[in-house]
């Protein structure tokens, strides 16, 4: 076995703007910060990652901010800043819909992108030196994810079409689709008719239609009358040429060949589609006409994805995992030699099979240097891998959570996004010196979208601390206080699990649960990463599948222990609320702790047996109980479901549960609701009957915080004595 080792690689350090107080007599008086509320939660502007043009002079991105969140409408306009920081980010774009996903041609001429100004999601370009974007897509069936070809004399999309007419020539096949789906919206009968598995996902209903790839030629040279062929469907049949699973979905799920001639793209599995991780990397030419697809992943049962290409194009790289319907096995960087038209020569060798990290990205920058990022104990750093020295991550000297990696092609500027606890996503550009370990020059914040909000919020680090969990392994966890924290006095606690249970708090952002908001109304924040948690090794993820309310309500308990114990903290006023599995364990804590003045359970498992007859992702179900729940299997089903505790069931409940949300299905919180009101427990329970796994609307996000933090006064008061 090879060593890891993780050395210094980029000093990746962020210059933020500032909005100084007001001066006098040239003495700079600070500003009076105060706690962060919901409604600025709302108010940050949600940067994108960004894209670098072909010389690294500039980047673009997207960037989205609610105009009007009573009435749930927002707009996402693209920008533009130079690389070396010497003046400020300006708008490209200023739609009154949504631009996102923009992509540099290869020359540098214009930008890509998708937008629904137009009232559909579309393809449109604009000239890098600005201008009037012109729209290049009407398909029916809409466009988005689009890519360019290495030579930039093609693009590649996503349209969700129905299958059987995807054979005919174009033309007819996009009449068809508008016909269908018109005569859907136009029948009175809202029936639906499904035929087999995944007909619904998240929180939509897939029915029968099929994401496909299609391919437009840019037509001539491009000048300002950007012209592209007619597309075709170069992925026609019965078959996800994209991920239908954003669990293995990645930066870029396909790609053109280094020569242009064909398109390598992530594959949903071929069968069993609801209960198989076997995604496959597939290969088809641009120009269509065949009704098979080459695998290039055969020999790996398991899920593959993430295809990029190095630099020269005569390598490979892709991400693989090795288990079997396991959507939390660590993702392994795979590389293989190939030829122009990106078909393999040989085996795929993995480069961090020996590397205890679980791999998101792939960036090259050169041939023989990959960057990437991984979760590392509550964070997300940069790290560098090389095809010549397998086995090997170099950690960059970077912090909180990094994602959205992006290299110049001289491999000189690495652009990206950069979050912590106490700050949303901004695009940072690092300027890397030739011996990359040696580069210690600070990045630049590019965007500053949030810096004048940032200046006026108080918001407290978080600190991270380590504890004795279950057979004695630790489990780390964060700790924020509160603004005008005073460890003199007594505090309520916030006791936050996350979901997953494949999952984990970091030192990012997050626009749904925020631990800064919870914070700020006067509670000391714990947010604990318990048996499950990702970025702590592979085997300690591994340890919850089975084993729900077992290792891991240890960890938790022995987390809610050591709160307890802290001076500063009021043992008679903690509660606890999480979301999946988070929910999962507030209804598993209902029946077996009374340490918390009330629980708050959001889209949670309560009945691992109805569950798995009501989700869409049965291989989730299948691998965390080893099967489906009849025969031997069954047992595993009911050790660590909450509903069979329900006789213990006595502290006072808030459940939060949504029509939309496939994953856990609301039937979950209506069994709970009705047992609580049954036992006479004090309960209430919230419905979005338009909201999905998650509460995503502005007007339902102020309604969901409102409503939680009303019935925290009630049960578990914040601030402190």
């Amino acid at each position: 076995m090879r060593c890891l080792c993780y050395s210094a690689l980029i000093l990746l350090t962020f210059c933020i703007s500032s909005v100084p107080g007001q001066t006098r007599a040239g003495v700079e008086t600070p500003m009076k910060k105060r706690a962060l509320t919901v409604e600025d939660l709302l108010s940050f502007q949600r940067v994108g990652a960004p894209t670098l043009d072909p010389q690294g002079a500039w980047v673009v991105y997207a960037c989205s901010e609610i105009t009007d969140s009573k009435n749930n409408k927002s707009v996402s306009r693209l920008w533009v800043a130079p690389t070396d920081g010497h003046m400020p980010a300006r708008p490209l774009t200023n739609p009154a819909g949504k631009d996102s996903n923009p992509k540099w041609s290869p020359d540098g001429r214009w930008i890509l992108f998708e937008s629904t100004r137009s009232g559909t999601s579309q393809l449109w370009v604009i000239s890098s030196f600005g201008g009037e974007a012109k729209q290049i897509t009407k398909i029916n069936t809409g466009a988005g994810s689009a890519i360019w070809s290495p030579d930039g004399k093609r693009i590649a999309f996503v349209s969700a079409v129905y299958p059987e007419f995807s054979a005919l020539p174009f033309a007819e096949s996009d009449a068809a689709n508008k016909v269908r789906t018109d005569a859907i919206e136009a029948s009175p009968v809202k029936a639906r008719v499904f035929r087999r598995l995944f007909y619904r996902h998240w929180d939509s209903y897939v029915e029968d239609r099929r994401q496909h790839l299609f391919v437009v030629d840019v037509e001539g040279e491009p000048t300002w009358d950007f012209k592209v062929s007619e597309p075709r469907d170069v992925t026609p049949g019965d078959r996800d040429a994209f991920p239908t699973s954003t669990t293995f979905s990645a930066p870029q799920d396909f790609c053109f060949s280094p020569d242009g001639t064909h398109l390598i793209f992530s594959a949903v599995p071929a069968e069993n589609e609801a209960w198989s991780t076997n995604y496959d990397l597939c290969r088809v030419p641009v120009t269509g006409g065949t009704a098979e697809w080459e695998t290039l992943t055969k020999s790996n049962p398991a899920a593959d994805g993430l295809p990029v290409f190095s630099p020269s194009g005569t390598k490979l790289a892709f991400r693989s995992q090795r288990k079997p319907g396991y959507e939390a096995d660590k993702w392994e960087i795979f590389v293989a030699a190939c030829k122009p038209d990106g078909s393999l020569e040989g085996a795929a060798v993995s480069l961090t099979s020996q590397i205890d990290l679980s791999f998101d990205e792939i960036v090259w920058r050169t041939e023989d240097q990959i960057l990437t990022t991984a979760e590392m104990r509550g964070e997300k750093p940069v790290f560098a891998i090389s095809p010549s020295r397998p086995d090997v991550a170099e950690r960059a000297q970077s912090t909180g959570t990094i994602s959205g990696l992006a290299v110049s092609a001289d491999g000189a500027i690495l652009v990206g996004n950069q979050s912590r606890m106490t700050s949303p996503n901004e695009v940072f550009a690092t300027l890397l010196e030739k011996e990359i370990l040696r580069s210690r020059v600070p990045g630049l914040n590019l965007s500053n979208a949030n810096a004048a909000l940032l200046e006026q919020l108080d918001m407290p680090a978080a600190v991270s601390v380590e504890v004795a969990g279950a057979d004695g392994d630790p489990m780390q966890m964060w700790i924020l206080t509160p603004p005008g924290f005073d460890k003199t006095r007594k505090w309520p606690v916030a006791f936050l699990v996350h979901g997953g249970p494949q999952g984990a708090w970091g030192d990012g952002w997050s626009f749904r649960w925020n631990p800064q908001v919870w914070a700020a109304q006067g509670y000391v924040v714990v947010a604990p990463n318990p048996r499950g948690s990702t970025g702590f090794g592979q085997k300690y993820t591994d340890q919850i599948a089975g084993d729900w309310g077992g290792r891991c309500y240890v960890d938790l308990m022995a987390g809610l222990d050591y709160v307890e114990k802290q001076n500063y903290v009021d043992p008679a006023r903690m509660f606890a609320a999480g979301a999946s599995f988070g929910g999962y364990m507030m209804n598993w804590f209902q029946g077996h702790t009374t340490k918390f003045r009330t629980l708050i359970t959001h889209c949670g498992v309560y009945n691992f047996e109805s569950m798995y007859a009501t989700t869409e992702e049965l291989w989730f179900d299948e691998h965390e109980h080893g099967g489906p729940p009849w025969g031997s299997n069954r047992e595993s089903y009911e050790k660590h479901s909450p509903h069979r505790f329900a006789a213990n069931f006595r502290t006072p409940m808030l459940i939060i549960h949504n029509d939309l949300d496939f994953r856990v299905p609301v039937s979950e919180g209506d069994q709970l609701f009705t047992t609580l009101q049954r036992l006479g427990v004090p309960s209430k329970y919230i419905n979005f009957p338009d909201e999905g796994h998650w509460v995503a609307k502005p007007a339902n996000s102020r309604f969901w915080h409102t409503e939680i933090f009303a019935w925290l006064q009630q049960y578990c008061p914040p601030g402190p004595k």
